[in-house]
């Protein structure tokens, strides 16, 4: 878009938790973006003064668009339940909008999330910034070359910690109402790495297990799926909060014809095991560390890769790496999939007498 060709790309935050405030740190570091507006209605919610002291702070997103203040792009930061509503509203207000993971938790609000993107001609940028991580990038490529051959099994473990510590009394997190569910708030990442690797997947069984959070959630802590690849291989997707402490591991695993590969570490960061035919695993750059929250680590801190993104393919230089078409497709995946969680609670609760 010739608008931004030759200015800084003005950029709201709404949402100044852990993510927002990471928003806004990356932001105010990137030399092509500014940021205009922060807005959170908790009390206080200040960021560091050194950086912000000149930045405006409203309570709500109607208060800052009352300003007068002019921005292009609104990123949702905002807890799970809101990023359908903060989204609309801010593509209604003219601005293009960085949702972060997940778009939404219904599929029928993405759509209509969608819908309104292209009736007010803005864009949508959903925040899956594991694409960006040099093991998963260099999967990709070895995924689309087809030099694995046919794909036997693939296997997906997201083994992480999440307490009391995260889920405090009164917030959001661990509502379903509000959170959606552990597939959405952890691990919705992995379930779009799944799909941006492989493609769409079909649901064919799955068991769900609430653990040692059953007076902090309402829902499962752990799950189990089988799923069916395009490709006509397996894959088992195993998915936890559970381990005591700290996170143990996220990792996918390749079985093929041709090799086998590992991708581990805590968030997928680290090539463990490469045995293909015929090739040679190059040198890959180092990755960043994980997002760190305090007490817990989330996933790769790739946000500065999406910025760029969401920067250059608003200046026309490029197209979105996380369009709206895979931020709703991966809720469409969770949904399902929940889907079957339900199905398994009602046949536990009237089982078959013989």
């Amino acid at each position: 878009m010739a608008e931004f060709q030759d200015k800084k790309v003005r950029f709201a935050v709404i949402g100044l938790g852990h993510i927002g405030r990471r928003h806004a740190q990356l932001l105010s570091q990137n030399e092509d973006a500014v940021v205009v507006a922060l807005i959170d209605n908790i009390e206080g919610f200040l960021l560091d003064e050194a950086s912000f002291s000149g930045v405006p702070k409203f309570e709500s997103l109607e208060e800052f668009v009352h300003s007068g203040i002019q921005a292009d792009v609104l990123c949702v930061c905002t807890p799970n339940y809101l990023h359908h509503p903060h989204t609309i509203a801010g593509l209604r207000h003219g601005l293009h909008v960085v949702c972060e993971k997940p778009m939404a938790l219904r599929a029928e609000d993405c759509r209509e999330m969608i819908a309104v993107a292209e009736e007010c001609n803005r864009s949508i940028f959903c925040v899956m910034q594991n694409r960006y991580s040099p093991p998963a990038k260099w999967l990709k490529e070895i995924v689309q070359s087809g030099v694995l051959g046919q794909l036997y099994h693939v296997q997906v473990n997201c083994f992480w910690n999440r307490d009391e510590r995260y889920y405090l009394p009164g917030g959001w997190r661990g509502t379903l109402e509000k959170d959606g569910g552990t597939l959405y708030t952890q691990f919705s990442h992995f379930i779009d790495m799944m799909y941006w690797l492989f493609g769409n997947v079909k649901i064919m069984a799955g068991q769900f297990r609430n653990n040692n959070h059953k007076h902090l959630t309402q829902f499962e802590d752990s799950g189990y799926l089988q799923l069916g690849l395009k490709s006509g291989g397996l894959c088992t997707f195993h998915y936890t909060t559970s381990v005591h402490s700290q996170n143990l591991e996220s990792s996918i695993t390749i079985i093929a014809e041709n090799g086998s590969i590992k991708i581990g570490g805590q968030y997928m960061n680290s090539v463990e095991y490469c045995d293909i035919r015929n090739y040679v695993l190059p040198e890959l750059p180092a990755c960043l560390p994980a997002n760190n929250y305090g007490h817990y680590t989330g996933s790769a801190a790739n946000h500065q890769f999406v910025f760029e993104n969401v920067i250059s393919t608003l200046r026309d230089e490029t197209s979105a790496t996380t369009n709206v078409q895979d931020g709703l497709k991966v809720v469409e995946i969770i949904e399902e999939v929940y889907a079957l969680k339900l199905k398994e609670e009602v046949s536990l609760k009237n089982p078959v007498r013989l």
